[in-house]
């Protein structure tokens, strides 16, 4: 797959997913094999305001490329701004907008799904952010709004005009939130309407859906959301899908434990232990998912404040689970 004139190696990419895809967390994913990640969508009016926290956000790893940070907000000129911004302070190989972000807060602002209800916004404000930055720009969007306004062949479509390089499509309508299944049918809707790449996001929890995902709708790559969460191996599953290998076994339990010990350490060294551990109860949490006999586990998890209390449930899901 191409955006503009960067190519991406065969594979998955890691949805941009606020409060979960921190640099500690993409930087595991990539590690096991996801090809392209995204930042945690970034405010542009925070950026244009010189918001420390938010530009925390855009950091890339040194080695994370290809890699966008992606940018929300409904004001061309605030875009533009804070796509230049992004762009010199971290040197992504790509922007991504966000027109497909669900939650109220955001949309009550205008902002992510809300400016499906805005075709004409949402194209003023990609050729902006296309005009101010050197890199490619992409676009994130949903099915729709809600079932009386799925528009997103028609949004597609304007998307390109304006000059975007490639388009996600969650399956979802805003008001579906992340109910019910994905689309996959608008998803090829859209693949045949457009000559950008088109990526396909929704509902991949295995390497099995990514590869359904893929036929079903013709598109260029799959994108991994919450199938991702506490399994990084899904990327290299699915990469051995893709290469028409034999899908790897998951590794044993002490072994994905380590994995989320290391995934905290990272995030220690980049926030601080304070915000690392209490970013850690969830995701510990997630790691978990589907073990037997791990309540007692989770319990503390839910508990967690210090390194030393990582390392101690660690040592002691390695001890008594299996």
């Amino acid at each position: 797959m191409r955006i503009g004139k960067l190519d991406i190696p065969v594979g998955a990419a890691l949805a941009p997913m606020a409060g979960v895809c921190d640099l500690a967390f993409r930087t595991v994913c990539r590690e096991h094999g996801a090809v392209l990640t995204y930042t945690e969508m970034v405010s542009a009016k925070a950026l244009t305001f010189n918001d420390q926290k938010t530009k925390t956000l855009m950091r890339l790893g040194e080695a994370e490329h290809p890699a966008g940070v992606q940018i929300f907000g409904s004001d061309p000129e605030c875009m533009a701004g804070a796509a230049k911004l992004a762009y010199d302070a971290a040197k992504p190989d790509f922007i991504d907008i966000n027109m497909g972000c669900p939650v109220g807060k955001v949309v009550k602002s205008g902002d992510g799904s809300a400016l499906m209800l805005k075709p004409e916004l949402a194209g003023e404000i990609i050729r902006a952010v296309r005009d101010a930055v050197p890199c490619p720009v992409t676009v994130k969007i949903r099915k729709g709004w809600d079932k009386g306004s799925v528009n997103a062949v028609g949004f597609a479509r304007m998307a390109e005009e304006a000059g975007v390089s490639a388009i996600t499509v969650h399956g979802r309508t805003r008001s579906q939130m992340y109910s019910g299944l994905a689309d996959r049918s608008i998803i090829r809707d859209v693949k045949q309407a457009v000559s950008v790449p088109v990526i396909a996001n929704g509902d991949i929890f295995s390497a099995e859906d990514a590869i359904k995902m893929l036929r079903y709708t013709g598109a260029d790559m799959v994108m991994v959301g919450r199938g991702a969460f506490g399994d990084p191996w899904i990327f290299s599953e699915i990469l051995a899908a893709l290469e028409g290998r034999e899908i790897p076994e998951k590794p044993p339990l002490r072994d994905r434990v380590e994995t989320a010990r290391r995934q905290f350490e990272l995030a220690r060294q980049y926030k601080g232990e304070r915000i690392a551990c209490l970013e850690a109860r969830k995701h510990y949490a997630w790691y978990l998912r589907g073990v037997a006999h791990s309540g007692y586990f989770k319990e503390q998890i839910s508990k967690i404040e210090t390194m030393d209390d990582i390392d101690r449930i660690t040592e002691g899901i390695k001890r008594e689970l299996r």
